[in-house]
């Protein structure tokens, strides 16, 4: 864990109509962290933009995200595993990949999580080019604190599977959740000619998941998977007609709301700049304790 701040200067100068935020620890310039908010008018020369033109396409894409935010998701769907043992069976998909891997970006405000439309989709995405710039900052002024900064906002990957909880495979086809470690578990049994594939609907294998609860703060789940002895039948007609329940999968990516890069740079515009419009012109903002250093703070761990 980095040390606590010591009390920070604050200032706030104007960039080309952009708010620049500054500290200071001690007279010693945080750079990067001090340019919270980037300069949008570079960004938007290079994309052709005109800085005093209203962009009607992307008001349109706004409302209709806005409208339609809800549009082919599904939370019911969303499965999380209890504590305990829990049969699963992954369900084989049309385009023969169950497997599917996002990449995320997380510790942007109270997002729960932001698709990352560089890694996703090869497109530009702010949240990347500010957490190189930091990363970058940190490892030119040899600061450990700079780099954990930068750490906490590059994009991870997540990965997510169709499955039927066997007991429950009345309530339909879920989407589970996982990690790394168990996407490589996972991918390790489908190479193994023991089991082969095993989301295959007539010689497939259930797999029992255990998954733990972690005990301390901090600490992450454990999840572990074990394929059954032999193989089965995915389902049968006392349950449901298998080719009907395959084709009910869920698009998984629809499950999640893709954002443009200019909706992105606003959320990170946002976050960076919260708390500190209502302290600007205050000489109190140098207090220890307050918003902006509080934010700070969290931001950095």
């Amino acid at each position: 864990m980095c040390k606590r701040l010591l009390p920070l200067n604050f200032c706030v100068k104007k960039l080309d109509n952009t708010l620049k935020i500054c500290y200071n620890n001690n007279g010693s310039k945080i750079k990067t962290l001090l340019t919270l908010v980037r300069d949008d008018n570079k960004h938007r020369l290079t994309n052709g933009e005109n800085n005093m033109a209203l962009n009607i396409d992307l008001m349109r894409q706004k409302l209709n995200n806005s409208q339609n935010k809800n549009a082919g998701k599904n939370s019911g769907t969303k499965w999380r595993p209890q504590e305990g043992d829990q049969t699963i069976r992954i369900l084989p998909t049309r385009d023969g990949d169950p497997f599917k891997e996002f990449h995320f970006h997380y510790n942007v405000g109270k997002n729960p999580g932001i698709l990352c439309p560089k890694k996703n989709y090869g497109e530009h995405c702010p949240i990347c080019d500010f957490a190189s710039t930091l990363w970058r900052d940190g490892v030119d002024n040899n600061s450990d604190q700079t780099k954990n900064a930068a750490k906490k906002l590059f994009a991870r990957k997540r990965y997510y599977s169709p499955i039927l909880i066997r007991g429950q495979e009345t309530e339909g086809v879920k989407i589970w959740a996982y990690g790394k470690m168990a996407y490589e578990t996972l991918l390790g049994y489908v190479l193994d000619p023991d089991y082969g594939d095993i989301t295959a609907k007539d010689s497939g294998t259930d797999l029992v998941l255990s998954y733990t609860v972690p005990g301390t703060p901090g600490s992450f789940p454990k999840t572990q998977l074990k394929p059954r002895r032999r193989p089965s039948v995915l389902c049968d007609d006392a349950i449901a007609d298998c080719d009907a329940l395959i084709d009910s999968v869920p698009d998984i990516e629809a499950q999640f709301n893709r954002l443009s890069s200019e909706e992105i740079q606003a959320l990170l515009d946002d976050y960076l700049s919260t708390d500190s419009s209502s302290e600007m012109s205050s000489s109190e903002t140098a207090k220890y304790g307050s918003s902006v250093d509080k934010k700070l703070n969290d931001f950095l761990g």
